[in-house]
């Protein structure tokens, strides 16, 4: 048996490392918890999830040191467990509440951070200064490397493919403004996709600047959704398109 401060230190290491485990499970398709901006968040929790778990096992003293290392395993699980639940149910629970209202806004917090990452991650690989050509060759790099990566099943649940025609139907229409082809033919190309046949661009048939500043910024955003479930799914070493590097490669390949 083991004195009672070297059973509750046991009882926290346990506690940390299942805090750990149970807190990746329930960022997984949600982000980095040990991103740039929420790591320090991450670690907080985990330590003060251990503490708690930590104080638990020391209110059941005279219970064997078998059960305060059993509680510092089992705990921890709250973190993920009971986040399930509420995804499942989408309510929370009396206990669930009980459980982790102390870490309610901690997690939410982490959460938000987390997304601040995934956000700076997918504009680290959007260049505003892109020509049109230039952001459909992105959006087609990026999708054909993601497809390489996703499995089917993933590819399906984010849709991928439609992602990617969203762009392309959206430049397609940008493409026919900057070559200054009549009216009807951008009516035509507006109206052939149920992505551009809406009354978002038709207000804008008279001012066909402002159209296609509007079909870059609509490409932009949903290649920026593309590139979220890229992360999303732990695609986080994709490297950032550079159409520089793409031109040297392609004059080396054909000299």
């Amino acid at each position: 048996m083991m004195d009672g401060a070297a059973g509750l230190g046991l009882t926290f290491l346990l506690a940390l490392v299942s805090a750990t485990v149970f807190l990746v499970l329930r960022c997984q398709r949600l982000g980095r918890p040990f991103g740039p901006s929420s790591r320090w968040l991450a670690l907080l929790v985990i330590v003060l999830t251990a503490v708690a778990t930590t104080a638990v096992a020391l209110l059941v003293t005279g219970v064997s040191d078998k059960l305060h290392a059993l509680v510092g395993v089992v705990a921890p699980s709250g973190l993920w467990l009971g986040y399930m639940r509420q995804r499942q149910d989408g309510r929370r629970s009396l206990a669930q509440e009980i459980l982790t209202f102390w870490l309610a806004s901690l997690l939410e917090r982490l959460h938000q951070t987390m997304a601040e990452d995934r956000e700076i991650w997918c504009e680290g690989r959007i260049d505003d200064s892109w020509t049109v050509h230039e952001l459909s060759m992105a959006a087609e790099h990026y999708h054909e490397r993601i497809r390489q990566r996703m499995s089917v099943e993933e590819r399906r649940k984010e849709r991928v493919q439609a992602r990617l025609q969203a762009i392309e139907r959206r430049l397609d229409v940008a493409t026919l403004i900057e070559d200054s082809v009549g009216r009807s033919k951008v009516i035509a190309a507006l109206g052939g996709s149920a992505v551009t046949n809406k009354v978002r661009y038709q207000r804008y048939l008279n001012d066909f600047g402002r159209l296609h500043g509007v079909l870059v910024h609509d490409a932009e955003r949903e290649l920026s959704r593309l590139l979220d479930s890229a992360y999303r799914c732990g695609l986080r070493s994709l490297p950032r398109y550079d159409p520089a590097v793409l031109d040297l490669t392609r004059a080396r390949s054909h000299p």
